[in-house]
């Protein structure tokens, strides 16, 4: 007696694979079958979500401590000790929300990469039984990298923030407090903008592989199907 075991459909990129010339420009890697996604795509199905709800998390974080600020200007306007710890405490908070929030925008553009590129695969492997995968543009890879830079940024920005806080204990620690939130200030500056203009690369990868997927489609439909006489 034999059983039918269902097959489970893989997301990996673990199928044998080798580069295919075009004359059109477009670097691709011919298979028989998807390749599936690749590790940044698998990334941001997991991470995305995760990173938004943080962002969320740390927003609502920031907006208390923002009260708790004003509560204390209202209350005891001369405690400028207390006042610049919730500055940098306050700023460290907010932009772990900002990284995340950003952070998630660019593990969502992973995500649709990898919709694309699974869709893609097994659209040509169910008619003409031949994949060409698009590989990693230019643009996606510099979105990784200058993605984790401008994390690294803000992440040592906040971290900053928090040492300042702590170090912070009387009047005359204010005016390095104040210094180290400028160049701190400066520092988060930069890696926001990391961010974004890692966030369009990732759409103008979108862009690129929705070109090639365009003239795939073309090419599907004047190419014989798989197993056709």
């Amino acid at each position: 007696m034999s059983t039918n075991t269902p097959t489970r459909k893989t997301t990996t990129n673990r199928v044998p694979r080798a580069p295919e010339p075009r004359s059109d420009g477009f670097a691709v890697d011919g298979s028989d079958t998807s390749l599936g996604t690749n590790l940044p795509q698998r990334m941001g199905e997991r991470l995305w979500a995760p990173m938004l709800v943080m962002a969320l998390m740390a927003f609502a974080a920031a907006m208390a401590l923002g009260v708790l600020r004003a509560d204390v200007v209202a209350t005891t306007p001369d405690d400028a000790v207390r006042l610049a710890q919730l500055q940098h405490i306050t700023a460290g908070v907010m932009f772990i929300g900002f990284t995340a929030v950003l952070s998630a925008i660019a593990f969502a553009i992973a995500r649709i990469l990898g919709v694309f590129r699974v869709g893609g695969g097994q659209l040509q492997q169910s008619t003409i039984g031949h994949v060409q995968t698009l590989k990693m543009p230019t643009s996606a890879k510099l979105m990784i990298a200058l993605m984790m830079m401008g994390m690294m940024a803000i992440v040592a920005a906040v971290i900053g923030h928090f040492v300042v806080a702590a170090q912070t204990t009387a009047t005359a620690d204010l005016l390095a407090a104040e210094q180290a939130f400028v160049s701190l200030e400066a520092v988060r500056r930069i890696g926001v903008s990391l961010h974004l203009v890692a966030i369009a690369l990732g759409l103008a990868t979108i862009i690129e592989v929705l070109r090639f997927q365009s003239v795939r489609i073309g090419e599907l439909a004047t190419t014989p199907r798989s197993g056709s006489t």
